[in-house]
C-alpha cells in the first residue's frame, strides 16, 4: 500500500463515520488519501475532520470557488490507483449503475482509470431489494470490486445483511489486492467460458444452461493480476472489459476445440471451465425439421474431448486447470477427472449445493489436487475466482 493513491468516495449514509477509521488504516499503510464526498455525505462527517485526518482539501462541489476555480474529476481519474467508494447507498449505487453524473463523486467514478471498490451500506430492506441487487450486478459486470456488507444489527434497529464491511477489513481487501495485483505479470493464461451450442437444424440447437459467469471472473481476476489472457467463449451475453482480455467467440464444441487447441501452445496456464456438449448431432438438416406424428430420433456422436486433447500436449511447466460438475459422487468423479485429463488441479462443485451451479452469481467449490481436496464456503463468483487464480499462482511459482 506504500505510495499508493486512494480516492475516497464517502456518501450520505450514518456508516460515514467509519470512513474516518478507514482513512486512519489506509495512512497508516502508508497510502495517500484524497477525499471526495456527496452533500449528503456531509450531513453525516465533515469535511474538517476528513481534511484534518488526510492532509488535504476534501472535494465536495464541482467549483471550489465563484471565481472560476474548479475540481476537475477528469484529474482525479488519472491520480489514482483505487477508488473505493465507503459507504455506498443505495441511491449512488443506482447512480454509478445508470452514468447520473450529477455530483463530483459520480463523475469522479465515472472519470477513473483505476479499479474501483464499492462498500455498499443501507437497511436489509433496500440492500435485498431486486433494483439495488441488480444495480450491484451491473456494476460487477463493469468490471467494479464489491466488497459484501456484513451482517448484524443496523441502524434501523432491524438485524441482517447490509452493514458496510468494518474499515479494516477494506483496507486489508485492498492490500491484498495491490499485493497479487501483479503476481500473473507476463504470463498468458487461456480460458475457455460458457456453453457450447451443437446445431441439430437452422433453427435448433442441443446446448446447456452455463451462463459464463465464472469463466468471465476468472479472466477478468486473472487480467486484472497481470496476465495476457485470450478468453474463449461460448454463446453468452456477458461483456469481458479488461484491456488484456482477447475474447474469441466460438459457438460448437468443435470451434472450441480448435480456438483453445490454437491458443493453447502459446499460454503458461489453461484454466477450462466452459461447459462443453459432449454430444453432438450426427447430421445437422439443411432445413427446419417439421413436426410429425411420429417421434424424432436425433443420433448423436461424441465431441472432441478439449480437455484431454490439451493434456496430452501438455509440456513442463503448463498448468492445467479443469472444472467438474456433478449431481453425484462428486469427489470421487472429480478425482477420476483430475487424473484422466492430466489436470495440475480440477475445481469442483455440485448441484446439490444451494447457490452453486448455473445462472447464479455465486458458487461453492471445492480444489483438488494430487495432494487432497480444499473445501471452500459459498462465495461470490468474483471471490471464487480470487481463490482459483491464488491457487494457480501457487502452482506456476512450483
Amino acid at each position: 500500500m506504500k505510495g499508493k493513491k486512494i480516492v475516497l468516495g464517502i456518501t450520505g449514509s450514518i456508516a460515514a463515520y467509519k470512513a474516518a477509521i478507514l482513512i486512519r488504516g489506509l495512512i497508516k499503510k502508508g497510502a495517500e488519501v484524497q477525499v471526495v464526498i456527496t452533500p449528503a455525505g456531509k450531513e453525516f462527517i465533515t469535511p474538517i475532520t476528513l481534511s484534518a485526518l488526510t492532509s488535504k482539501p476534501v472535494v465536495s462541489e464541482f467549483f471550489a470557488q465563484r471565481d472560476g476555480t474548479w475540481n476537475s474529476h477528469v484529474d482525479l481519474g488519472l491520480w489514482a490507483d483505487a477508488m473505493v467508494i465507503a459507504p455506498a447507498t443505495a441511491s449512488t449505487i443506482g447512480k454509478m449503475a445508470n452514468g447520473i453524473a450529477d455530483n463530483m463523486l459520480i463523475t469522479t467514478y465515472l472519470s477513473m482509470k483505476a479499479p474501483v471498490f464499492v462498500a455498499p451500506a443501507m437497511d436489509l430492506d433496500m440492500f435485498a431489494h431486486p433494483s439495488t441487487q441488480k444495480n450491484l450486478d451491473t456494476l460487477r459486470s463493469y468490471g467494479n470490486h464489491i466488497i459484501e456488507p456484513g451482517e448484524g444489527e443496523l441502524a434501523s434497529h432491524l438485524v441482517g445483511k447490509g452493514r458496510m464491511e468494518e474499515p479494516e477489513k477494506i483496507v486489508e481487501v485492498l492490500e491484498n489486492f495491490f499485493k497479487q495485483q501483479q503476481d500473473l505479470k507476463g504470463k498468458k493464461v487461456m480460458i475457455t467460458a460458457g456453453p457450447t451450442y451443437e446445431k441439430i437444424d437452422p433453427v435448433r440447437f442441443i446446448g446447456n444452461y452455463s451462463s459464463g459467469k465464472m469463466g468471465y471472473a476468472l479472466a477478468e481476476e486473472c487480467a486484472n493480476r497481470g496476465a495476457e489472457v485470450t478468453l474463449v467463449s461460448g454463446p453468452v451475453t456477458l461483456k469481458a472489459h479488461h484491456p488484456n482480455i482477447h475474447r474469441v467467440d466460438v459457438e460448437s464444441a468443435q470451434q472450441m476445440y480448435e480456438a483453445a487447441k490454437e491458443a493453447f501452445s502459446n499460454t503458461d496456464a489453461a484454466i477450462l471451465c466452459a461447459a462443453v456438449a459432449d454430444f453432438t448431432p450426427d447430421i445437422v438438416a439443411d432445413h427446419k425439421i417439421k413436426r410429425e406424428k411420429d417421434n424424432l430420433i436425433l443420433h448423436l456422436k461424441p465431441t472432441q474431448d478439449i480437455a484431454a486433447s490439451l493434456g496430452k500436449e501438455k509440456k513442463n511447466g503448463q498448468i492445467m486447470v479443469g472444472f467438474a460438475l456433478e449431481t453425484n459422487d462428486e469427489q470421487q468423479n472429480a478425482q477420476g477427472k483430475l487424473e484422466r485429463k492430466n489436470f495440475d488441479f480440477i475445481v469442483l462443485n455440485s448441484l446439490n449445493d444451494k447457490g452453486a451451479g448455473f445462472r447464479v452469481d455465486t458458487n461453492k467449490i471445492t480444489i483438488i489436487d494430487k495432494e487432497g481436496a480444499t473445501p471452500y464456503p459459498l462465495k461470490n463468483k468474483t471471490e471464487v475466482a480470487s481463490d482459483i487464480i491464488d491457487r494457480l499462482v501457487e502452482c506456476l511459482k512450483n
